[in-house]
Formats: structure tokens, sequence, C-alpha cells
């Protein structure tokens, strides 16, 4: 155990080198060391929402429209394709979460039946009376959906929060229909509930050319929707678009704020489908307006002027650097499946957050000088060097988290402290057993040698118990659970090595330069 050939040596000042390093820009005011590479040191641990403050909010997803959307634009059409098929006429009507429709005719009905059955097996059809029917989802289909669109709501709401920059915001299903939002550090709280709340459903038209802005009728096929840009009376221009959507937002695989013009634009990219379809649409209405429609309101209008084959362009509107990025967060994060409802809004402020911040510092402080001072009275020298070894363990610890970029919360603190007792626990095994070996009559080398041979099990052990403890509150906790149980896994990986690894170091550097008769322990 006293062999330590020069790499070790190296390694071991690397790795101290490396946690110092990585911890320091946490000490520094913020964005000083930023612009490096992402590797480089410069970044700092990311304060959780009950240390620097941020948003929580409670959203209701409508999942009785979202069923009721589905019904009416998917299961409706099947019932009257299998009407049809059959020559029965009739009006499929919907209420509630329910499909009504009539069939007069009882030979005519079980053969209607059977190939909605056959279509849509998730249907489940029953009979009212003089040929009546209602057509509903089976619990298990309606559980699926409701399943699904939650899925798909805290996908969609997770991929728009990444984008605006935050850092492990928290995201989950609570109850039936319910997502539970934290996010850590946003100050804009309006902002972020616009960017969240917005279904940014984007859909292509042509514009109907041979309409009358001022006419009372709309043409059949057509409709009005407003815009951003102001009419002659002050009042937002409406344009008159074809109903029939040329091409979907769905077919978008990126978005991205540009400038042409010194004027703020969105640019924007198809899938391979997309670019035929964007192609062909260009090609054939040289000359003509092509509506882009957000949400309902026309957001740019440009004239084709030439075929775009490429499968891009940019989308121009009364758009400023920051609704440029966000229209571009929007449309790369997809639409959102179903309606959100706000049911709770509550911000922590950064005061509170100070308060945990400033009581943590105040433990911790006191948590390394009660340790320090039992090391030193205790230990003597070697005390000494396991306090050296102490501090490069709380460097290690916050370099590991300023480099995985992980949340620091007060239960990661609470960690953080507990791991400062933990981290002089392995040397404590070992200078006790330093200590036997040397009442045994062993001379210095032989004690400190047997003392880390001898202890070195019951290290791992006890360490590997904990670390296994941790593992299972980060794999089975959350939130504030899973910071604690990060911290102390770090904490515990961290004290194991400087225990192991920088006190032996110490100890073996200066028993070669004094070489002592006897052991100042």
């Amino acid at each position: 155990m006293l062999d330590f050939p020069t790499w070790k040596r190296i390694l071991v000042l690397a790795v101290c080198l490396l946690g110092v390093l990585y911890a320091v820009p946490n000490f520094l005011p913020s964005g000083s060391l930023e612009g490096g590479p992402d590797w480089a040191p410069g970044k700092r641990i990311n304060l959780g929402l009950d240390l620097q403050g941020g948003a929580h909010l409670l959203m209701q997803v409508d999942t009785d429209g979202y069923v009721n959307d589905i019904l009416d634009k998917s299961y409706k059409a099947t019932i009257r394709t299998a009407m049809r098929s059959e020559r029965v006429r009739g009006a499929v009507t919907l209420e509630g979460r329910d499909l009504v429709f009539q069939i007069p005719d009882e030979d005519k009905a079980d053969a209607v039946r059977s190939r909605i059955r056959l279509e849509n097996p998730d249907l489940l059809i029953s009979s009212e009376g003089e040929g009546k029917f209602r057509a509903s989802l089976s619990e298990q289909a309606l559980r699926d959906r409701i399943t699904t669109v939650i899925g798909q709501s805290i996908e969609v709401i997770r991929r728009r929060i990444d984008e605006l920059g935050t850092r492990e915001p928290i995201i989950q299903r609570q109850g039936e229909d319910r997502i539970l939002i934290q996010v850590p550090g946003a100050r804009d709280t309006e902002r972020l509930k616009a960017t969240i709340g917005k279904t940014a459903k984007m859909t292509f038209h042509m514009i109907n050319m041979a309409c009358d802005p001022n006419g009372a009728r709309v043409p059949p096929g057509s409709q009005f929707l407003p815009s951003d840009e102001l009419g002659p009376d002050g009042q937002p221009f409406q344009y008159c678009i074809h109903r029939r959507v040329r091409l979907s937002g769905q077919n978008l695989v990126d978005a991205q704020p540009s400038f042409q013009d010194s004027q703020p634009v969105v640019s924007f990219r198809f899938d391979t489908r997309g670019a035929r379809i964007f192609g062909d649409i260009t090609s054939k209405n040289v000359g003509r307006l092509f509506a882009v429609v957000l949400d309902g309101k026309v957001i740019s209008a440009p004239r084709i002027n030439e075929p775009i084959l490429g499968g891009s362009g940019i989308i121009q509107g009364n758009f400023t650097t920051q609704s440029s990025r966000d229209l571009s967060v929007l449309l790369r994060a997809g639409a959102l499946p179903a309606d959100l409802t706000y049911l709770e809004e509550r911000s922590v402020g950064p005061g509170l957050g100070q308060d945990s911040i400033d009581a943590g510092k105040i433990a911790s402080i006191i948590g390394m000088v009660l340790v320090v001072i039992f090391m030193i009275i205790t230990y003597g020298l070697f005390g000494v060097m396991a306090n050296f070894a102490l501090a490069f363990n709380v460097a290690l610890i916050f370099g590991l988290l300023s480099f995985l970029q992980a949340t620091l919360t007060l239960p990661g603190i609470a960690g953080i402290v507990l791991t400062m007792g933990m981290a002089v626990d392995a040397n404590v095994l070992i200078f006790e057993r330093i200590r036997e070996e040397t009442n045994a009559g062993r001379s210095p080398l032989n004690a400190v040698d047997a003392g880390y041979r001898r202890a070195l099990t019951t290290i791992i052990d006890s360490n590997l118990t904990t670390l296994i403890a941790a593992i299972l509150l980060f794999a089975f906790g959350s939130g504030p659970i899973k910071g604690f149980a990060v911290t102390l896994s770090i904490g515990i990986m961290t004290s194991m090595f400087t225990a192991i690894m920088v006190t032996r170091f110490q100890v073996v550097l200066w028993l070669r330069h004094k070489r002592p008769q006897v052991l100042p322990i």
C-alpha cells in the first residue's frame, strides 16, 4: 500500500487540480469564465427552485376536448364511411363522449355495426331502440388515449422549456389529468406561461384572390382570418384563405430565428415529404399569395415569386428578435395535442432561496470546522493531512456538480454536509488501525502499510452499502430526493478517492521524506 509510482502521483494531482478548476467558477462572478468549449471549466452549479427561486405551475389538460376532437375528426368519418358503404343515409352527431347515429333498417344496421367494429375495435356500440345507436370508446381505450395525450403534452412542454435555456425543470404528471411544472430561475412567468400554453398549430393555405375583403358573404371553401397587420381603418387586416390545408406544420423538422434585410424572420425546413409538397405548391402557384397560419391567425402572407424546391423558406412578419426566437422554439417543439388550463401559479422569490443558501453555508462551515478540529485534536499531523484531503473532497464535489450541470437543491446541500462528516470516516478507520498496529510493536512503515491494507475492505463495504442506498433513492425517488441522492453518491465516491488516494499520498511522501521512528498519531 506504500508503493506510489509516478503515474499514480500524476493521476492524484491531476484529479485534484481538475476538481479545483471546475469548482472555482462557483465562487467567481457569474459569466466571468464563460465562452470556452463545453468541456472547459466555466460552468456553475445550477441552483434548484428552492435556492434561486422560479416558477411553480399546475396545469390541467383538456382531456374531454381531446377525446371529443378524436371522435369528431376520426371515428365520425369511419361511421359515415360504414353507413355509405351500406347505402344508409343519416347524420352522425357528437353527444358528450358518444357518437349517435340512426339506422332504421335492422338488416343494414347489423352490417354497419359489423363494419364499424372491424375498422375500430375500440368502439363499443349499443342500441337505444327505434334504430338509434350510440358509439363510445371502451374504458381501456379511453385510458390509453388520456395517458397518451398527457405524455405527449409533457414531452412538448419539456422540449419548449429546455429550448428556453433553463436547467433541470421538474415536469411530471399529477393525478388523472394534471401536469406539475417547476422551472428554477424563471423570472418572466408570463412569457413562460405563454410559451408553454400556446398550441402552436401551424398550417399553410392558399389565399383566395377572388374574395372581396369587404364582402358580406364568404365564398364556399374559404374563410376570413385575422392577421397582425393593420388595415386602413386601424383594425387587424383580414385575409380570405382557402380552408384546405395545403401543408401541415407536422412536416417541419427545424425552425431557427434569423434576419433578412436587417429584419427578424424565422427560417424553416421541411422533411422529405414536406419538401416535395412545398415544391409542388410553389411551382404551381407562382405569383399567388401563400398564407402561413399559426393558431388561427395569419402571421405571414408572402407572394410566391418562384418555385422553392429546396424544402426551406422563411416566415416574415412583425417580429421582434425575441418573438422570432419564441416562435422558433414553439415550431421546433411541436404542437400541444390538447388545450391547457392553469389551476395554480406560484413564484418562489430569490430572497427565500438566498435564506436557504445562507443557512446551508452556515451549516457547512460549522460542520467542516468541527470535523477539522476533531481530526487535529485526535490524530495530530495525520489529522492535518486528512483535513487537506477533506478540502479536496469538497472541491471535487463542487467540480463534479458543475461539470455534470447537476441541479443543487436544499436537500442536496444536506447531502454535502452529510458527506463532510462521512469523508473523514474512512480516515478514522485507517488511523485507528494504524494505532493498533503501532501498539502491537510494528515499525512506522509496517504499521501504516498494514493499517491501509486491513482497513480497505471495511471502507469499501461501508461506502458501498451507502452508495447502494443512494442509488435506490435516485431510482425510486423524485424531485428533491433525487437531488439528495446525487450529492450523496458523488460525495461517497470522492470521499473514497480522497481517503484512499489523497491522504495516503501525503502520508507516503511524509514517511519517505522524514523516515520517523515514532508515528505522531
